[in-house]
C-alpha cells in the first residue's frame, strides 16, 4: 500500500495507442523492439547476486514495448525455505496496485452516466452524510472531538486521496487508533465481513482534514469498492471478474485464489534480519501472510488483490492503448486521457485517477517520459507505463519489513533502450 518515491508535478497526457490491441506477443529479439540484449543483461547482473547472497528471495521482471515482450524472466525462489523456483506466472500479493483496478471499475460506471465525479459520496452511501473533522484526540482511550466539515467528500476526492480519510494500520497514529477501535481494517488479508459493512462504519467516523484540503493516502479506494457494489448491484469481486478480468484475459488476478492457483502464490519473506526469510507469523493489522489462499468475503478495492505480473501488464497496456485491449474496449480514449491528467491542480501532490504521474516540472529527475504513470504495493511490487515510449515495465517480489536492496530497475530499463 505504500507508494513508491516517484516524483510528481502537473501533467496533461496525450495518450498514444500502439498499432495493435491484441494480447502481448514475444519480440523476435530485444533489438527488434529497440532494446539492447547486452544492456538488458545488466538486470541479471544486479538481481542474481542479491538472490545468491540471500538479500532477495526471488523476483519476476516484465518489460514490453509496442505490445512486444522484451523481457519476461523469473529469478530465484518462490519460497527460500523449500527452494521452490520462481515461475514467470507465479502469483504475488499486489496490495495497493489494487487501487488502479478499482479506479478503472469506477470510471467504467462513470462512462455509463451513473453518477458525477464531483457528486458527494453521501448521495450513494448515506453513512457519509454530516461529515466531521477531528479537532482533538485522546490517546488514552482513542476518543476524539470533531467539528462539522465545511465541505462533503466527493467521489473524485476519494479516488485521489483528498477526501479527508486516513488509513488503518499505516496511517497517522491518531487514525490508526480510531479505525482500530471501530474495527476498520487496512484491507490486506481481512477475510471476514464485507467491504460495505466496514465502509458504512467508516462513513460515521471523523475526517482527518477538510475534504479537498490536502493529499492523505487513504482508504478511499475501499470506499470505492463498496460504491461499485451500490452502483452496479453486483458484488465487487464479480464486477471485476466479469467486466474487467475476463475481458482482458487477466485469469490469475483474484481477491482469494481458487485452489488450482494457490500453489503458485509466492511466499511472503521478511527482510528484518538482512536476509530473506519466509514469514509464518502475522504482519501488520494481524494479517496472515497466506491470506490469499484462504476463502474470504472482504473485497478490498484498496489492497486486496493478488495476481501475476503479466496480468497487471495487460491492465497497464489497456491504458497505453487508449482504453482497448484483447479486442475489447473498456474505456474511451478521452476518459483515459482524463485519468492520466492531474486531478489536484491546487495541491502539490499531482495525481491522476488511479496513478501517480511523471510531469514536466520534475522530468529532469528521471528518464521516464512526461506522462508516465505508476504506483506499487506494500509487498514491493512496482510498475510504470510510459505512453510516449509505448512501454510497460514491472518488477515484482514479495517481501515485508527491513530495508530492501536497491534495484535501479527504472535506470536499467531505459539504459537498455537504444531507439
Amino acid at each position: 500500500m505504500l507508494r513508491p518515491g516517484f516524483a510528481l508535478a502537473m501533467v496533461s497526457v496525450l495518450v498514444l495507442p500502439p498499432p495493435a490491441s491484441a494480447q502481448f506477443r514475444p519480440a523476435p529479439t530485444p533489438e527488434a523492439a529497440g532494446f539492447s540484449s547486452a544492456r538488458l543483461a545488466r538486470i541479471d547482473s544486479i538481481v542474481r547476486p542479491l538472490i545468491a547472497s540471500g538479500e532477495l528471495p526471488g523476483a519476476v521482471v516484465f518489460i514490453a514495448r509496442d505490445g512486444q515482450i522484451v523481457m519476461h524472466k523469473a529469478y530465484g525462489y518462490r519460497d527460500t525455505e523449500t527452494k521452490a523456483p520462481m515461475g514467470k506466472d507465479d502469483i504475488f500479493r499486489i496490495a495497493s496496485q489494487s487501487k488502479a483496478i478499482a479506479t478503472l471499475a469506477v470510471m467504467m460506471l462513470w462512462e455509463e452516466g451513473r453518477f458525477g465525479l464531483d457528486d458527494p459520496i453521501e448521495r450513494y452511501i448515506p453513512e457519509f452524510a454530516n461529515p466531521r473533522v477531528m479537532t482533538k484526540f485522546n490517546p488514552a482511550d482513542s476518543s476524539y472531538e470533531a467539528t462539522p466539515a465545511r465541505r462533503r467528500p466527493t467521489i473524485r476526492q476519494l479516488l485521489t486521496h483528498s477526501s479527508g480519510l486516513d488509513y488503518a494500520a499505516i496511517g497517522s497514529d491518531e487514525f490508526k487508533a480510531i479505525y482500530a477501535k471501530a474495527g476498520i481494517p487496512s484491507g490486506i488479508g481481512n477475510n471476514t465481513s464485507t467491504i460495505c459493512e466496514k465502509v458504512r462504519v467508516l462513513g460515521k467516523l471523523p475526517l482527518k482534514h477538510e475534504p479537498g484540503e490536502r493529499f492523505t493516502y487513504s482508504l478511499g479506494l475501499d470506499v470505492m469498492g463498496c460504491f461499485v457494489e451500490v452502483i452496479s448491484g453486483m458484488p465487487f469481486d464479480r464486477f471485476l471478474r466479469t467486466r474487467v478480468f475476463e475481458p482482458l484475459g487477466m485469469r490469475d488476478t483474484w481477491f482469494y485464489l481458487p485452489s488450482d492457483r494457490a500453489n503458485r502464490l509466492v511466499s511472503l519473506h521478511d527482510l528484518k534480519s538482512g536476509k530473506a526469510v519466509p514469514m509464518h507469523e502475522l504482519v501488520f493489522d494481524d494479517v496472515d501472510p497466506d491470506y490469499p489462499k484462504h476463502p474470504g468475503t472482504y473485497f478490498s478495492g484498496g489492497a486486496g488483490l493478488s495476481g501475476s505480473i503479466e496480468d497487471y501488464a495487460k491492465f497497464l497496456q489497456l491504458f497505453l492503448n487508449g482504453g482497448e485491449f484483447n479486442g475489447v474496449r473498456l474505456l474511451s480514449p478521452r476518459t483515459v486521457q482524463m485519468m492520466l491528467t492531474d486531478q489536484l491542480p491546487t495541491l502539490p501532490n499531482e495525481f491522476g485517477l488511479g496513478f501517480a504521474l511523471e510531469t514536466s516540472a520534475n522530468d529532469w529527475q528521471s528518464p521516464q517520459s512526461v506522462g508516465t504513470f505508476s504506483w506499487g504495493g506494500a509487498f514491493r511490487t512496482s510498475y510504470w507505463a510510459d505512453p510516449k515510449e509505448h512501454l510497460v515495465a514491472l518488477f515484482y517480489t514479495n517481501t515485508y519489513g527491513g530495508r530492501p536492496p536497491t534495484i535501479p530497475f527504472v535506470t536499467l530499463t531505459y539504459a537498455a533502450m537504444i531507439k
